[in-house]
């Protein structure tokens, strides 16, 4: 963050991997940005950066520039951070981050940051290879699409069996079985907007390893296929034969969230779990929100997001909840501004990788759960049972 605030003319992109890390060094910056002051201001490395080969690194390309300093203590020191990264860095031109799936919760957050500088996602990879590249760089970030390169790796692919071509298991396994070996399709033969997990074989010795991702083929780029990411395979909630994957999470959270736009506010992080506590067990959902408005958010608007979350869910849900009784009202627990950065630094410090790390959508470890509820500040439950129609099936109300 120093070197990029001490050469901020020379920076043309900003961003991570995921947009988890990028934003929380813009929280960092909120934090600490007058320490950075003084440190472009002075020419010198705070005390508290010990390492003597990073001090040394540093102190290279830092010289001491007070017009700078005054120039970033003016726009941190503004009412409002919107835009606070095309002000600090004017000739960035786009951020760089995975913004695809679930990710897309975070694009809010990112236009309010960047003034609505054209998000890039760049590369399909993950911890087992990297799988392909984005051509079309500056496309929206719903029209996504990835040409894979069959030099990474051998790629195969399961055809979908889910639901509206979302996987509905609880939890796959990483082999396949024999079965799904007979079912699996070459990287030439997948056909164009049928919904795919992808299968890899790498150089590093995986074998037909389920990576876990589901794929939708969105067309050709000359004779290579071009997939959407759609989302993870498992299920995210489950408490009877309801199973709630993470694309029916996010869509009944968008629709929640439309509840809060007249109070200026916006959810920036969310997480859920079954809390099996309560009899009948019920969804709980943990909200850290920004709130810009003066007007304080009344318990009935978040009421009523309870109510829209459980009136987006799926037909089986909404069973258990309206007649069968199996399914308690839905929760939302909003909790401390910082909280999912706690939540991060806990899973760093139990080895999760901080370029990588994705905020867990549904969180099932106990000690994750207790930060969580450590830090909640006010809770919510929906008022009254979602509609049902017996015997209508309706996937997802959103569709």
């Amino acid at each position: 963050m120093l070197c990029g605030l001490s050469q901020n003319q020379q920076v043309i992109s900003v961003g991570s991997f995921f947009p988890t890390s990028f934003i929380r060094a813009i929280r960092f910056l909120e934090k600490h940005w007058s320490l950075l002051c003084k440190d472009v201001r002075t020419g010198t490395v705070d005390a508290s950066i010990t390492d003597p080969s990073v001090r040394e690194a540093v102190m290279e390309i830092l010289k001491p520039d007070p017009k700078l300093a005054d120039f970033i203590e003016a726009e941190c020191t503004k009412d409002s951070w919107k835009g606070i990264i095309t002000r600090l860095w004017p000739n960035a031109k786009y951020v760089n981050v995975t913004i695809t799936g679930t990710m897309s919760q975070y694009i809010p957050t990112l236009d309010y940051y960047s003034n609505s500088l054209p998000l890039v996602s760049t590369l399909y990879a993950a911890s087992e290879c990297s799988f392909g590249i984005n051509l079309n760089l500056f496309c929206k970030p719903s029209e996504v699409a990835y040409t894979l390169i069959p030099t990474m790796g051998y790629f195969e692919f399961l055809p979908n069996q889910g639901i509206d071509g979302v996987v509905n298991s609880i939890s796959m396994p990483k082999t396949l079985n024999k079965e799904e070996q007979q079912q699996l399709v070459d990287l030439a033969d997948v056909k164009i907007g049928q919904d795919y997990e992808l299968v890899v074989t790498t150089y590093s010795g995986l074998y037909r390893y389920r990576v876990g991702d589901v794929l939708r083929v969105a067309g050709y780029k000359n004779n290579a296929p071009q997939f959407n990411f759609l989302c993870r395979e498992n299920v995210v909630l489950s408490i009877d034969a309801d199973h709630t994957n993470e694309v029916e999470l996010q869509n009944a959270m968008r629709n929640a969230s439309a509840n809060l736009f007249p109070f200026d506010a916006r959810v920036t992080e969310y997480t859920s779990y079954v809390n099996n506590a309560t009899v009948p067990s019920h969804y709980v959902l943990f909200w850290e929100l920004s709130v810009n408005g003066s007007t304080p958010i009344p318990p009935s608007v978040f009421e009523d997001c309870c109510l829209t979350i459980e009136e987006s869910l799926n037909f089986f849900y909404r069973q258990g909840r309206a007649y069968e009784k199996s399914i308690g009202p839905l929760e939302i627990r909003v909790v401390e501004i910082g909280t999912f950065d706690k939540l991060m630094d806990y899973c760093v410090s139990l080895g999760a990788s901080m370029s990588q790390y994705k905020t867990p959508l549904c969180v099932k470890f106990e000690p994750l759960i207790d930060l969580l509820n450590s830090r909640v500040v006010s809770s919510y439950f929906s008022p009254m049972c979602p509609k049902w129609v017996p015997g209508y099936r309706k996937w997802n109300n959103t569709n």
